[in-house]
């Protein structure tokens, strides 16, 4: 029902609008494609989890299989899900590079209901994803609204202020190692967990409510807050706390970005996560082998020096939009955890759908 196909290379492929896959994703857009029906691609090497659904013309390259799939027997989207399932770390054959083979993906056991019930299962989670496609496609647009109006208003002006007019940075707390668990009700938000943009309140280390309760609050996260990396290689990154009621708390080397007016923290957040603020981040850090900056090197970052009136219209324009992206990343992380807890449930038949 699978038939598995090597990718290609694509050097010699001119630019266009074809997506270019390989493990790590998307690596450019080609004039041609490898395949132009539905597909589920499957990395050959590097990151073995990075299972893609495609249902338009594409190009693989050598480090990411595609495939022909047998619409008679299986439904592709159905098929994808089923195979989502599996942890392909534990297929490894590579030594020095994670590595699938043909003959290991062809030994994959799969459990197939009624052609029927398999779109059905597909619809509903196709449904959730979306969902979550059009949340994400949504903040995408805000948040290119915030730069646009953020670039109209400071672009031409000179930073001769910084942005500890609009905010401060709260250090985070130095737990100790032996405090971490691996479950809880306390999550602790470590520099591990800001990706994309956005801060990973799911998988965090925890602590017990004992230690909880030695903190002090100005350590505690809540919805919307800001976090910037201030250690290692990954310097300078920040995200944003979704909507949530989960207990969190600060660790030490993750800053924690306070505001003196209502939503000023958006503006110091645009200002540092702009080419002018990862450039002073990078340039202002000490030490070669582990780069580092304080709470005070960030808040000296350069910004246009502004009367409070002028600081507060701002914050206010820019944190109505921030608003809606904080609420949009809160329904995202609730409709990836119900798709996540139906998938094994749907595969297995433990949950059933009408057909």
């Amino acid at each position: 029902m699978l038939e598995v196909k090597y990718g290609k290379d694509h050097k010699n492929l001119k630019e266009g609008t074809i997506p270019c896959l390989g493990s790590g994703g998307l690596m450019r857009y080609v004039d041609k494609s490898i395949y132009e029906n539905e597909s589920i691609l499957i990395p050959r090497k590097g990151s073995l989890n990075n299972i893609m659904y495609q249902n338009k013309p594409f190009w693989t390259v050598d480090t990411m299989f595609w495939s022909k799939i047998n619409k008679e027997k299986v439904s592709p989207k159905f098929l994808f899900y089923q195979l989502t399932t599996i942890n392909y770390e534990n297929l490894n054959v590579g030594s020095a590079v994670p590595s699938l083979t043909v003959p290991v993906i062809n030994e994959i056991e799969i459990s197939l209901p009624s052609l029927p019930e398999q779109r059905a299962i597909a619809s509903v989670l196709s449904s959730l994803d979306d969902k979550i496609d059009l949340l994400h496609r949504q903040n995408q647009t805000l948040e290119k609204m915030a730069e646009t109006l953020f670039r109209q208003w400071f672009v031409e002006e000179a930073n001769t202020g910084s942005i500890s007019q609009l905010g401060y940075i709260q250090n985070g707390y130095a737990f100790k190692s032996k405090d971490f668990k691996e479950v809880g009700s306390n999550g602790v938000v470590k520099i591990k967990n800001i990706s994309g943009g956005i801060i990973d309140i799911e998988k965090t280390d925890f602590i017990d409510e004992s230690i909880a309760n030695s903190v002090q609050e100005r350590f505690r996260i809540i919805t919307g807050d800001i976090l910037i990396a201030m250690t290692g290689a990954e310097i300078g990154k920040l995200g944003l706390i979704p909507k949530t009621y989960k207990k969190l708390w600060l660790n030490q080397r993750v800053g924690l970005l306070k505001e003196k007016f209502p939503g000023s923290k958006y503006l110091a957040y645009l200002q540092l996560k702009s080419d002018f603020g990862q450039d002073y981040i990078e340039n202002t850090a000490t030490g070669s082998a582990q780069p580092n900056i304080s709470g005070s090197g960030i808040e000296n970052c350069g910004f246009p020096k502004l009367s409070e009136s002028q600081i507060k219209e701002c914050s206010f324009q820019i944190g109505e939009l921030y608003d809606k992206i904080i609420f949009n990343l809160g329904q995202i992380r609730t409709l990836s955890t119900l798709r996540d807890t139906l998938l094994p449930k749907l595969m297995s038949g433990e949950v059933r759908v009408e057909v």
